[in-house]
């Protein structure tokens, strides 16, 4: 029991402090002397052993009345009695702890072992039969019982207690060590006996299958066989008999029987279900690889998959990748007669709707098609019919295939029929204008060294698609590496001009690198206020500044990806340079801190800044930017639902200009004005 918690009344320190070694120290002096057992009690005569047993017959009656149930203090009392060679009180006290649990079946094992290690045989055999009369289930009282039977040599009285056990009906275990016993003193038939009547009680695959390894090691493949035989009679085809099959094909195989064993696994094949027999058909196929030839292996493999996509494709037609896996076998193993047929079947299966989500699988039934017939049944006629066929079957004006078209004119190429490859792509084009077919039909003129062609077809292209950056670019890059200037320059220029763009900060920033490629300072810083008059984006603004402290050539050599050169004499800035891109840095700064929601923005230019000036400025200049570093402020504010009330309070990080310091007061009132000023002009716009 633990010492009650005691409340400390003072936590201060006391006036007088000890150390843990003094602590050590006295704990050491103060240590009682260890506990030491009694002394061995040494008894010389009769009359002081009779006081010891009384003793201890006292305490242990004591024990055993106070835990009546505890069947350990039974067995030590016990064990004590048989250590003074007082049988009979031994025994005494085992038949009173059975009669507090007569379940228990330690209290029976260590009765039963008690008489057998002192010989007493009737004792021990009586123990036995009470405990296997009153606990039958227990296997290991009937093991010991039979055991020491056999021990004592009353083979006779051991078999009579498997008698007795065999009327439980017990599991394997019990009826196989039945028959162990039998064949230790050779008695075949009574084992064989045994064995039918383990079959009869225990109907299973697995007694049949002992039952027919019993004949077999005996040598008597006859009656094994005709065990095997029985079992299938017996068992039916309802039971879970794969394994039953499994072991009776092996028996056979064993035997050098290989078309019993072959039937074996056929009969299975066509009465077991598919889902249960996969590993029968494993092992079959392995005895194929044994005993068949080529073709018979190949035949069993392709039947029995055929089957299977054939179950599959009746309950699920449209499952395309069924059919993909379907005509892939088919196309290893099949004719070119059958595998246009299964061909036929499989794109017969149109989708059920006309939407591109159902056709994107079922439009590579007609594109492996189309291949197989080119290249595995070298068919060119048929290959394009195909291709034909597929493309007029597509509803073009609902959606279309741009891969189709594409392998189509492909294949014109491959067979140098360059007209035919112009008319599909001209056909794609009049009928699902799309980028990857006009990318691949320009590839090919432009291999072809067509350029007239290239331009007519971007034209087209531009026509369809205004708002392709990528288009611009690409036609722009084009009439680049022709050396054509003023083409190039009136490209982007109508590039520019279009009033939607998907990518415009591409095709602007191409224009610009254009220029400056070129070496048109001048036009490039244009082109910069006619982006800045478009956009106000940070990084125009900072891209505009560094175009205007740096040398042309640098930019140049920047542009295109190339490892920058050692600064020197003639790549420093000149202070004209630093000017510009110090006034450029200035117009941003003024942009920014006019609009009061540009805050992050105009940080981040005043970060580019404050670099900028590292590199070239003076320390006045490094002063001047350093006294317009913002102050970061962590804030609070509301955050509101889609219907408008309050759900909480969030935390924001805000900056805090030096020109603001004085009216933050007022800040919160500025920015309403600014918001309401906003909302009203958005509203009356």
């Amino acid at each position: 029991k633990l010492p009650t918690a005691r409340s400390v009344k003072s936590k201060q320190a006391a006036d007088r402090q000890i150390t843990a070694e003094q602590l050590i120290r006295e704990a050491k002096d103060r240590r009682e002397d260890e506990h030491r057992p009694p002394a061995r009690q040494k008894i010389v005569d009769q009359e002081e052993l009779n006081e010891y047993r009384l003793v201890k017959r006292r305490e242990f009656e004591d024990l055993v009345r106070k835990v009546r149930w505890n069947i350990n203090a039974w067995a030590k009392y016990a064990q004590w009695e048989e250590s003074q060679k007082d049988l009979a009180r031994a025994r005494s006290v085992w038949e009173r702890s059975l009669e507090v649990s007569h379940r228990s079946v330690t209290t029976w094992l260590k009765y039963a072992e008690m008489e057998m290690r002192h010989k007493n045989i009737n004792h021990a055999r009586n123990v036995w039969d009470r405990a296997c009369t009153l606990l039958p289930r227990i296997d290991q009282l009937w093991y010991k019982y039979i055991h020491m039977e056999e021990m004592v040599g009353n083979i006779a009285g051991a078999r009579q207690v498997f008698e007795r056990w065999m009327k439980w009906e017990p599991d394997h275990q019990g009826w196989r060590a039945y028959i162990r016993m039998e064949l230790r003193y050779n008695e075949v038939d009574r084992a064989r006996q045994i064995y039918e009547r383990y079959v009869r009680c225990h109907p299973t695959v697995k007694a049949w299958v002992n039952y027919a390894k019993f004949e077999g090691k005996l040598g008597e493949t006859s009656n094994a066989r005709s065990v095997y035989e029985t079992a299938v009679k017996e068992l039916g085809l309802e039971a879970n008999t794969i394994e039953l099959f499994q072991k009776f094909a092996k028996f056979e195989e064993f035997c050098k029987e290989t078309e019993r064993a072959r039937a074996i696994y056929k009969y299975a094949l066509d009465n077991v279900s598919k889902k249960e027999a996969e590993e029968l058909y494993k092992e079959y196929i392995q005895f194929e690889k044994k005993y068949g030839d080529k073709e018979e292996i190949e035949d069993v493999i392709t039947r029995k998959k055929r089957f299977q996509y054939e179950e599959d494709l009746k309950s699920n037609p449209t499952n395309y990748d069924t059919w993909f896996d379907y005509l892939r076998l088919e196309e290893s193993y099949g004719t070119h007669s059958s595998i246009r047929e299964l061909y036929e079947r499989a794109i017969s299966n149109v989708p059920p709707a006309q939407e591109k989500s159902f056709w994107k699988r079922y439009i590579y039934l007609w594109i492996n098609y189309a291949l197989y017939e080119e290249l595995e049944a070298e068919d060119v006629d048929r290959t394009r019919e195909v291709y034909r066929q597929c493309l007029k079957f597509i509803p073009h004006k609902t959606f279309s295939f741009s891969k189709l078209w594409i392998l189509a004119a492909q294949f014109e190429i491959r067979q140098k029929n360059l007209k035919g490859a112009r008319k599909i792509y001209g056909m794609a084009i009049g009928m699902a204008p799309k980028k990857k077919i006009f990318d691949s039909y320009i590839e090919m003129e432009m291999q072809l060294g067509n350029v007239d062609r290239c331009r007519v077809l971007y034209g087209k292209y531009l026509e369809i698609c205004p708002s392709s950056c990528d288009a611009w670019c690409n036609f722009a890059e084009l009439e680049k590496n022709l050396g054509e200037v003023e083409r190039t320059r009136a490209i982007f220029e109508l590039a520019v001009q279009q009033i939607m763009l998907d990518k415009p900060e591409l095709l602007w920033k191409m224009y610009i690198d254009f220029e400056i490629s070129e070496g048109e300072r001048e036009h490039a810083r244009e082109l910069y206020d006619r982006l800045l008059e478009r956009t106000k984006h940070v990084k125009v603004w900072i891209s505009f500044a560094r175009f205007e402290s740096m040398p042309l050539h640098k930019l140049a050599l920047e542009n295109q990806s190339e490892n920058e050169t050692q600064q020197g004499e003639d790549d420093a800035p000149t202070y004209d340079m630093v000017q510009k891109a110090r006034e450029i840095y200035k117009r941003g700064y003024r942009h920014f801190r006019d609009s009061l929601d540009m805050k992050e923005e105009c940080v981040i230019l005043l970060e580019s800044w404050k670099k900028f000036e590292s590199e070239f400025g003076t320390a006045d200049s490094q002063k001047e930017i350093e006294e317009k570093m913002p102050r970061q402020v962590k804030r609070r504010r509301a955050i509101r639902d889609e219907m408008g009330e309050d759900i909480g309070m969030e935390e924001y990080y805000d900056y805090i200009f030096p020109d603001e310091a004085g009216a933050a007061p007022n800040l919160k009132l500025l920015q309403a004005a600014y918001k309401w000023k906003k909302q009203k002009i958005s509203e009356d716009g």
